[in-house]
């Protein structure tokens, strides 16, 4: 989720890295589940999102919209977040006892909280959000905080994910209709709905799908 405001509103005014320590650690949240309660549309998934959650439920991922996620539109583009449901407007995968129910596959927005990321020049940094949770916190690295396997690549698809929706939030408004839809839908058929082959890296398999959609969405449709 984007924030027009800026870092020294919201943050510590710091910038970190995977090797920093940060003031992060909830040490396990001690019950409290406000984060996962009343945040409207605003855990949006990536690709990598879809493919952990699928995998680790053993479900395709088009069918968590029956109940778990939905879609909606963000800057023009059309994007799967988790849905907010039910008393207190909470997250469709927390538990009676107010506890994560996907942990271990939890999206990424959800892994690195409160940290949020700060983009520039073609990357990123992480910043701490400091008036977004009421827990005390103790110092961790965020390697250790963001617990994801291979942070170097997934880093890079990280980034490279960001900037491709960017292109598309620059592209969507010289499309027409026609063309928004089919923009809109072959991102969502290609990244979420197409499911990954268990057997192969994630990663080779996002870059030659970003690569074949860039090829049949991006080329073919920017302004001349």
């Amino acid at each position: 989720m984007k924030r027009n405001v800026s870092l020294a509103e919201i943050s510590d005014g710091k910038l970190y890295t995977e090797n920093d320590m940060v003031k992060a650690d909830c040490r396990g949240c001690a019950g409290c589940s406000d984060c996962c309660r009343g945040m409207g549309e605003s855990i949006i998934l990536d690709p990598y999102d879809a493919y952990r959650l699928s995998r680790g439920l053993n479900r395709p991922f088009a069918g968590f919209l029956e109940r778990e996620i939905e879609l909606h539109v963000v800057d023009g583009v059309i994007l799967p977040n988790l849905k907010m449901a039910g008393p207190g407007e909470a997250c469709a995968f927390l538990n009676e006892q107010g506890r994560c129910s996907i942990h271990p596959y939890r999206p990424g927005i959800c892994r690195i909280f409160p940290l949020g990321r700060y983009y520039e020049n073609g990357t990123f940094q992480y910043f701490l959000q400091t008036g977004e949770c009421k827990a005390a916190h103790s110092k961790i690295k965020v390697s250790k905080w963001i617990d994801t396997p291979d942070q170097k690549r997934n880093r890079e698809f990280v980034t490279r994910w960001h900037y491709l929706l960017k292109e598309l939030e620059e592209l969507l408004p010289t499309a027409d209709e026609d063309k928004t839809k089919q923009i809109n839908m072959g991102l969502l058929q290609l990244f979420f709905f197409t499911d990954y082959d268990e057997k192969s890296e994630f990663y080779e398999q996002f870059n030659s799908r970003e690569q074949q959609y860039r090829n049949l969405f991006i080329a073919k449709n920017m302004p001349v």
